[in-house]
């Protein structure tokens, strides 16, 4: 697993910090371990989580400064993308976010085993308040449409911050369909970015849009509500 990172991270562009891939190896075999009794990634091979997670994740490095950003990620899991940038970017400020708690309790004992910075919160984004409008940058690779998506992540981000919403490669029709609900909600697309990840033949997308304003105070909506009638125009 280290010489699949060492190598797609370099593949990447992306500089190691001493001891991040022992840590990442390290955070690879308490995933398998614990996916071995409790579902957390349908990934289950050191191969799948080296390159389909890890060096997945580690590819939005390259399309922001993140250094030193206060960091929020929606839909966490078991700790994509958050933690991994977390690793390989030390100063990050990293909040992460999940509704299922095996997946929290998971993130945070391995996060404390191994001296990962990050405050791990179980619950829905929605329905806490005092995150709204306090970080720079948010992810997800959550499996949702990108109209309900920005509802949850954009409120979240100050004016002036961004939004990486992770795609699959053909993401356009969505990107569009969610044009409108992305400006309700303060924020502009700035663009898809498209990665390979290295070692595979797989290619996916960073959706990137730009907070311009505070997003009105009637958003977000409980996530019933946002599932059952998105923003849409």
């Amino acid at each position: 697993m280290e010489d699949i990172l060492r190598s797609g991270l370099a593949e990447l562009g992306i500089d190691v910090p001493p001891g991040a891939a022992e840590t990442l190896c390290a955070y690879g075999q308490r995933l398998l371990e614990a996916n071995a009794v409790t579902n957390l990634t349908a990934i289950r091979d050191k191969n799948g989580v080296a390159r389909l997670h890890f060096l997945d994740c580690a590819a939005l490095l390259k399309l922001a400064d993140f250094a030193g950003r206060r960091v929020i990620d929606i839909g966490s899991g078991a700790g994509f993308p958050g933690v991994v940038l977390q690793v390989l970017q030390p100063d990050i400020r990293l909040t992460t976010v999940d509704s299922v708690r095996k997946k929290t309790d998971f993130v945070r004992e391995t996060c404390a085993s191994l001296d990962i910075e990050a405050e791990i919160l179980w619950g829905r984004v929605e329905e806490l308040p005092r995150l709204r409008e306090r970080f720079d940058i948010a992810v997800s690779r959550a499996v949702a449409e990108l109209d309900v998506l920005a509802e949850l992540c954009l409120p979240q981000v100050k004016p002036g911050g961004l939004f990486f919403a992770m795609k699959g490669p053909d993401c356009a029709e969505e990107v569009g369909a969610a044009e409108f609900a992305i400006k309700a909600l303060g924020g502009r697309i700035r663009g898809i970015e498209r990665y390979a990840i290295p070692g595979t033949d797989v290619t996916h997308a960073a959706v990137v849009i730009e907070k311009q304003k505070p997003t009105p105070p009637q958003y977000p909506r409980r996530f019933a509500q946002i599932k059952k009638k998105p923003l849409r125009g």
